[in-house]
Protein backbone atom coordinates (compact mmCIF):
# COMPACT_ATOMS: atom_id res chain seq x y z
CA UNK A 1 0.00 0.00 0.00
CA UNK A 2 1.56 3.45 -0.53
CA UNK A 3 2.14 5.70 1.78
CA UNK A 4 0.04 8.41 3.09
CA UNK A 5 2.65 12.01 4.04
CA UNK A 6 1.48 14.58 6.26
CA UNK A 7 4.00 17.42 5.73
CA UNK A 8 4.11 19.82 8.39
CA UNK A 9 6.16 23.52 7.86
CA UNK A 10 8.04 25.15 10.34
CA UNK A 11 7.11 28.67 12.13
CA UNK A 12 6.66 29.86 8.44
CA UNK A 13 3.63 28.71 7.92
CA UNK A 14 3.52 27.83 4.50
CA UNK A 15 2.11 24.17 2.78
CA UNK A 16 4.53 25.23 -0.01
CA UNK A 17 7.90 25.06 1.66
CA UNK A 18 7.97 21.39 1.49
CA UNK A 19 6.84 21.37 -2.40
CA UNK A 20 10.28 20.80 -3.84
CA UNK A 21 10.66 17.55 -1.81
CA UNK A 22 7.13 16.15 -2.14
CA UNK A 23 7.47 16.54 -5.81
CA UNK A 24 11.03 14.12 -6.09
CA UNK A 25 8.97 11.78 -4.04
CA UNK A 26 7.16 8.68 -6.21
CA UNK A 27 3.46 10.14 -7.85
CA UNK A 28 1.77 7.40 -6.57
CA UNK A 29 2.41 8.21 -2.87
CA UNK A 30 -0.17 10.13 -1.73
CA UNK A 31 0.69 13.56 0.08
CA UNK A 32 -1.37 16.36 2.30
CA UNK A 33 0.48 19.24 2.50
CA UNK A 34 -0.29 21.46 5.61
CA UNK A 35 0.02 25.22 6.81
CA UNK A 36 0.02 27.05 9.83
CA UNK A 37 -2.81 29.70 9.65
CA UNK A 38 -2.11 32.57 11.57
CA UNK A 39 2.27 32.04 11.06
CA UNK A 40 4.42 33.62 8.73
CA UNK A 41 2.17 35.40 6.25
CA UNK A 42 -0.84 32.87 6.50
CA UNK A 43 -4.22 34.17 6.98
CA UNK A 44 -5.33 33.64 10.74
CA UNK A 45 -8.08 31.41 11.82
CA UNK A 46 -9.73 31.25 15.48
CA UNK A 47 -9.89 27.62 15.86
CA UNK A 48 -5.81 27.66 15.58
CA UNK A 49 -4.64 30.10 18.84
CA UNK A 50 -2.42 28.32 20.67
CA UNK A 51 0.24 24.71 20.04
CA UNK A 52 -2.38 22.87 20.68
CA UNK A 53 -4.84 23.49 18.36
CA UNK A 54 -2.09 23.44 16.01
CA UNK A 55 -2.05 19.94 16.98
CA UNK A 56 -5.06 19.48 16.62
CA UNK A 57 -5.69 20.79 13.47
CA UNK A 58 -2.67 18.50 12.29
CA UNK A 59 -4.33 15.64 13.66
CA UNK A 60 -7.75 15.86 11.95
CA UNK A 61 -5.47 15.50 8.66
CA UNK A 62 -3.66 11.81 9.97
CA UNK A 63 -4.65 8.87 7.94
CA UNK A 64 -3.94 5.46 9.32
CA UNK A 65 -1.51 5.16 9.08
CA UNK A 66 0.49 8.12 8.22
CA UNK A 67 4.23 9.24 7.84
CA UNK A 68 4.69 12.36 8.87
CA UNK A 69 7.22 14.53 7.67
CA UNK A 70 8.17 17.86 9.39
CA UNK A 71 10.28 20.58 9.65
CA UNK A 72 11.13 22.97 12.67
CA UNK A 73 8.59 24.42 14.48
CA UNK A 74 6.47 21.63 12.51
CA UNK A 75 8.82 18.72 14.50
CA UNK A 76 7.64 19.82 17.45
CA UNK A 77 3.69 19.05 16.33
CA UNK A 78 4.81 15.70 14.43
CA UNK A 79 6.07 14.72 18.32
CA UNK A 80 2.98 15.37 20.27
CA UNK A 81 1.23 13.78 17.71
CA UNK A 82 3.71 10.51 17.70
CA UNK A 83 2.81 10.95 21.78
CA UNK A 84 -0.74 11.04 21.71
CA UNK A 85 -1.37 8.98 18.50
CA UNK A 86 1.07 6.24 17.91
CA UNK A 87 -1.43 3.82 16.22
CA UNK A 88 -1.36 6.87 13.19
CA UNK A 89 1.44 7.53 12.40
CA UNK A 90 3.92 4.55 10.97
CA UNK A 91 7.32 6.47 10.29
CA UNK A 92 8.68 10.15 11.25
CA UNK A 93 10.76 12.07 9.25
CA UNK A 94 12.26 14.86 11.63
CA UNK A 95 14.12 18.04 9.99
CA UNK A 96 15.88 21.49 11.83
CA UNK A 97 13.72 21.07 14.56
CA UNK A 98 13.69 21.29 18.50
CA UNK A 99 11.87 17.95 18.79
CA UNK A 100 10.65 19.78 22.00
CA UNK A 101 13.90 19.92 23.63
CA UNK A 102 15.67 22.61 25.06
CA UNK A 103 18.15 23.84 22.38
CA UNK A 104 19.55 26.38 23.99
CA UNK A 105 21.74 24.44 26.47
CA UNK A 106 22.95 22.92 23.02
CA UNK A 107 24.30 25.92 21.28
CA UNK A 108 20.84 26.87 19.42
CA UNK A 109 20.59 30.97 18.37
CA UNK A 110 17.17 32.85 19.23
CA UNK A 111 15.18 33.23 16.17
CA UNK A 112 12.10 34.94 17.79
CA UNK A 113 13.60 38.40 17.08
CA UNK A 114 14.21 37.81 13.42
CA UNK A 115 10.80 36.28 12.93
CA UNK A 116 8.71 38.84 14.46
CA UNK A 117 10.72 41.00 12.79
CA UNK A 118 10.18 39.16 9.22
CA UNK A 119 6.41 38.43 10.03
CA UNK A 120 5.23 41.55 12.39
CA UNK A 121 1.62 40.10 11.90
CA UNK A 122 2.24 36.45 12.86
CA UNK A 123 0.05 35.15 16.04
CA UNK A 124 2.09 35.50 19.31
CA UNK A 125 1.68 32.32 19.97
CA UNK A 126 4.61 30.91 18.27
CA UNK A 127 6.75 33.07 20.00
CA UNK A 128 5.64 32.34 23.70
CA UNK A 129 5.29 28.79 23.31
CA UNK A 130 8.29 26.96 25.32
CA UNK A 131 7.07 23.37 25.02
CA UNK A 132 9.53 20.83 26.80
CA UNK A 133 9.12 17.06 25.75
CA UNK A 134 12.30 15.90 26.97
CA UNK A 135 11.08 13.73 29.49
CA UNK A 136 8.43 11.76 27.15
CA UNK A 137 10.66 11.43 23.69
CA UNK A 138 11.50 7.69 25.46
CA UNK A 139 7.94 6.44 24.71
CA UNK A 140 8.18 7.06 21.21
CA UNK A 141 8.55 3.71 19.88
CA UNK A 142 7.86 5.34 15.75
CA UNK A 143 10.95 4.78 13.02
CA UNK A 144 12.72 7.85 13.07
CA UNK A 145 14.65 9.68 10.37
CA UNK A 146 16.71 12.77 12.03
CA UNK A 147 17.73 15.30 9.02
CA UNK A 148 19.94 17.82 9.92
CA UNK A 149 22.62 20.55 8.25
CA UNK A 150 25.54 21.09 9.72
CA UNK A 151 25.54 25.25 9.06
CA UNK A 152 22.20 25.61 11.13
CA UNK A 153 22.44 27.96 14.16
CA UNK A 154 18.80 28.03 15.18
CA UNK A 155 18.70 24.27 15.37
CA UNK A 156 22.58 23.02 15.16
CA UNK A 157 24.00 19.33 14.89
CA UNK A 158 24.29 19.15 18.43
CA UNK A 159 20.26 18.29 18.72
CA UNK A 160 20.19 16.48 16.16
CA UNK A 161 22.59 14.50 18.44
CA UNK A 162 20.63 14.35 21.74
CA UNK A 163 16.99 13.67 19.69
CA UNK A 164 19.44 10.68 18.70
CA UNK A 165 19.78 9.69 21.67
CA UNK A 166 16.67 10.16 23.31
CA UNK A 167 14.29 8.56 20.61
CA UNK A 168 14.68 4.97 20.88
CA UNK A 169 14.39 4.10 17.09
CA UNK A 170 16.13 7.10 15.80
CA UNK A 171 19.00 7.53 12.78
CA UNK A 172 20.80 11.13 12.12
CA UNK A 173 21.66 11.85 8.78
CA UNK A 174 24.22 15.58 8.59
CA UNK A 175 23.85 17.49 4.86
CA UNK A 176 26.83 19.35 4.78
CA UNK A 177 26.48 22.92 4.29
CA UNK A 178 22.99 22.43 5.11
CA UNK A 179 20.60 25.94 7.10
CA UNK A 180 17.78 25.63 8.60
CA UNK A 181 16.10 25.58 5.26
CA UNK A 182 17.65 22.51 3.79
CA UNK A 183 14.84 20.83 3.36
CA UNK A 184 12.97 22.94 0.68
CA UNK A 185 16.15 24.28 -0.74
CA UNK A 186 18.30 21.12 -1.13
CA UNK A 187 15.63 18.80 -1.57
CA UNK A 188 17.45 16.96 -4.56
CA UNK A 189 20.14 16.02 -1.91
CA UNK A 190 17.73 14.90 0.90
CA UNK A 191 15.15 12.85 -1.14
CA UNK A 192 17.29 9.81 -1.72
CA UNK A 193 16.92 9.34 2.55
CA UNK A 194 13.65 10.08 2.93
CA UNK A 195 12.70 7.89 0.54
CA UNK A 196 14.27 5.18 1.80
CA UNK A 197 13.22 5.68 5.32
CA UNK A 198 9.45 5.99 3.50
CA UNK A 199 9.59 2.75 1.49
CA UNK A 200 9.97 0.72 4.68
CA UNK A 201 6.83 2.55 5.48
CA UNK A 202 5.64 1.05 1.85
CA UNK A 203 6.76 -2.19 2.73
CA UNK A 204 5.11 -2.47 6.01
Amino acid sequence: MSPHILFLPGAGGAASFWHPLGALLPTSWRKTYLSWPGLGLEPHDPAVRSLDDAVAHAASRLEGPSVVVAQSMGGVVAVRLALAHPERISHLVLTATSGGINVASLGASDWRGPYRAEYPKAADWILNDRTDLSAELHRIAIPTLLLWGDADPISPVAVGHRLAELLPRARLQVLAGGDHMFARDRADEIVTWVAEHLRASERR
